[in-house]
């Protein structure tokens, strides 16, 4: 009778024990051990499928998950030894349950292969985790609308090419932060459509000869369906693909955020107070307080970033079906993991203790000629055509410039030099609150829009 090496259930094939530096070198344990959860979830299901068509008793099932639920047990004690020599979380747990229960647990593997072990076991790790960075996600939108109410009549000046462009609501610019995170939100529920299909019972490639029934385990696991092609289910990653994109995304919006706060909060700009918790001290300079959390930030969205293209690398060129390479794709997925939840918690800690400095932006907003649209504008209703309204403002703006002064600051027969349509009604426009209270459409800066906005959106989050 041929019998199995009782260190290394895949070894009774070769003649020769692998080399130490190679069994380490491919080993996988030591970081894929944390889909244990979900190699267990996944086995329990197999299992019970496997009984409900008769290829294990009712009795070997039960031995199998009763094993199995104390080997996730022992895991989340710390009790159970992990061991390179199994090479990976499903060898591990596999030859537990051997030990364990004897025969019944060398039966478990029937109908399946790692192949398609390992595509559930990530599929069933990034759906669960998506859950957790919605939490974080959830959070932080939270933060930013009690910010942006807080803030939703506080004027700022909006910039363009980090120039003085129009005044805007500090609510409203906060407001354009909640609606990029709501796409990343809908990209996430998106991305999990993919990720739900269920891969299990695909085997190595060409599925499996046993007459299984993958719509009773999908339904199990919870999946929407099974998947459609073997070939196909063992090779795909673009599911983790999709989700670090969608990752990089949400982490490229997370530094764009790190930016501006760290501007605002440079003593050039001035326009917040990050709190105190979330920024670090210098060891040679007393007076500095560094945005350091903002700044982190910033640098890991390059991280992830890194991670995408190093996941559509490792795909680019591997033919059909399973290869090792594959092993390469579960480091930068955790990691991404990691990063993402860590950054969105960060965040979702740090806004509600921004401070706004109202004064500091409201005189940095009378700088630049933030109202310069809103003249061309006044022009163009009294008959003006735009760019003939254009001109003029620009005349208008020189006289400033030469004088040093705003446009609100002109008198009105120096402004009716450049046009006779000019009446002393201007001053009602050129002002900044009348510009931003001007502004009531949709999506506009307005305060009163802008309440409208966290309104809805607070509406949303609960229905």
């Amino acid at each position: 009778m041929t019998t199995v090496n009782s260190e290394k259930l895949s070894s009774a094939r070769f003649a020769e024990a692998t080399d130490a530096f190679v069994e380490e070198f491919t080993a996988s344990v030591n970081f894929d051990k944390r889909m244990a959860e979900q190699d267990i979830q996944g086995s329990i299901a197999h299992a019970t499928m496997l009984c409900a068509i008769g290829i294990l008793t009712t009795a070997e099932r039960d031995a199998i998950i009763d094993g199995l639920t104390q080997i996730a047990e022992e895991i989340n004690c710390g009790q159970f030894v992990w061991s390179i020599k199994q090479e990976d979380v499903h060898m591990n747990i596999e030859a537990r349950l051997t030990d364990l229960i004897g025969v019944a647990g060398k039966k478990l593997h029937t109908g399946r292969s790692r192949n398609d072990q390992v595509a559930t076991d990530i599929r069933l790790y990034l759906r669960s985790e998506i859950k957790h960075i919605e939490i974080q996600l959830r959070r932080l939108q939270t933060a930013i609308l009690d910010l942006a109410e807080q803030y939703a009549d506080t004027i700022m000046p909006g910039f363009t090419h980090l120039q003085v462009a129009q005044p805007i609501t500090f609510g409203h610019h906060l407001m354009a932060w909640f609606e990029m995170l709501s796409r990343d939100h809908e990209r996430l529920q998106d991305c999990l459509k993919r990720i739900n299909v269920m891969p299990l019972g695909a085997a190595a490639l060409a599925g499996t000869s046993y007459p299984i029934d993958r719509q009773l385990t999908s339904d199990l696991l919870g999946f929407s369906r099974p998947s459609a092609n073997s070939l196909d289910s063992v090779s795909d990653r673009d599911f983790a693909i999709e989700f670090t994109a969608v990752a990089s995304l949400i982490m490229m919006h997370l530094s764009r955020f790190s930016e501006e706060l760290i501007l605002w909060s440079s003593a050039q700009f001035d326009f917040i107070d990050m709190p105190d918790a979330f920024c670090t001290g210098s060891s040679i300079m007393p007076q500095k307080k560094n945005p350091d959390v903002p700044e982190l930030v910033r640098g890991k969205s390059g991280r992830v970033t890194g991670h995408l293209i190093a996941l559509l690398m490792l795909m680019k060129s591997q033919p059909l079906a399973y290869n090792k390479d594959n092993q390469e794709d579960k480091e930068p997925l955790f990691d991404t993991v990691d990063t993402l939840i860590n950054c969105l918690r960060a965040y979702a800690d740090m806004v509600p203790h921004i401070k706004a400095k109202k004064e500091n932006m409201y005189q940095s907003a009378k700088r630049g000629f933030a109202t310069a649209t809103d003249l061309a504008d006044y022009l163009v209703r009294k008959g003006l055509a735009f760019r003939d309204a254009h001109e003029i403002v620009g005349l208008a703006v020189r006289l400033g410039l030469d004088s040093q002064r705003d446009l609100a600051e002109l008198s009105l027969p120096e402004l009716q030099q450049f046009s006779p349509l000019i009446t002393s009604d201007v001053y009602d426009i050129l002002t900044l609150e009348g510009s931003v209270a001007a502004r009531k459409h949709i999506g506009g800066t307005a305060p009163e829009t802008v309440k409208k906005a966290i309104q809805s959106a607070r509406i949303t989050f609960n229905a």
